[in-house]
């Protein structure tokens, strides 16, 4: 079984100065650390990397060239016998099912940030779309937010979708 963290547009240092102590507390316990983009500043990746066990991130819209150097577009891995793809944007939440579903043919899984508006569907060939929501900009959703789960034997199983207190 393998745990992983799911995040995305944690936009430090704009949003807020650090990411919130019960976010790293799942970065110490998380077997992989992913991340949908929008890092803004690349000291977040560089303090990600240096504490996660494994980070699979991809770059988002509001990152500069230095993220986009190091960061790919699409990440991808199969972590648990499942087949993740990890990209910013997805377009509208219109058609997002189908268009995902023709874009990633051999994906199990597609993690997706940009709308800070968390997101849990699968399509009907089965390919279930996540989105964390932000931990660190909340913009029109009541809370702000991240997810864990966990991969085992193909499949993934304890989506949780986490509420973080507001900030002070």
């Amino acid at each position: 079984m393998t745990r992983l963290l799911v995040l995305a547009d944690t936009h430090l240092p704009k949003r807020a100065r650090d990411l919130p102590a019960p976010v790293w507390e799942a970065v110490d316990a998380a077997d992989v650390v992913v991340h949908a983009g929008d890092w803004v500043d690349e000291e977040t990746l560089d303090r990600l990397d240096a504490r996660s066990r494994r980070l699979l991130a991809c770059w988002g819209n509001n990152d500069g060239p230095g993220l986009r150097a190091r960061l790919p577009e699409v990440a991808r891995a199969t972590v648990g016998g499942v087949r993740f793809a990890v990209v910013h944007e997805t377009g509208g939440k219109h058609g997002r099912e189908a268009r995902c579903e023709a874009a990633y043919p051999d994906v199990d899984v597609l993690v997706f940030g940009h709308s800070h508006i968390p997101w849990d569907t699968t399509t009907p060939r089965g390919l279930r779309l996540l989105n964390p929501g932000s931990p660190t900009d909340r913009r029109q959703q009541p809370h702000c937010t991240y997810l864990t789960l966990t991969a085992a034997d193909g499949t993934i199983s304890d989506v949780e979708l986490h509420r973080l207190p507001p900030r002070r």
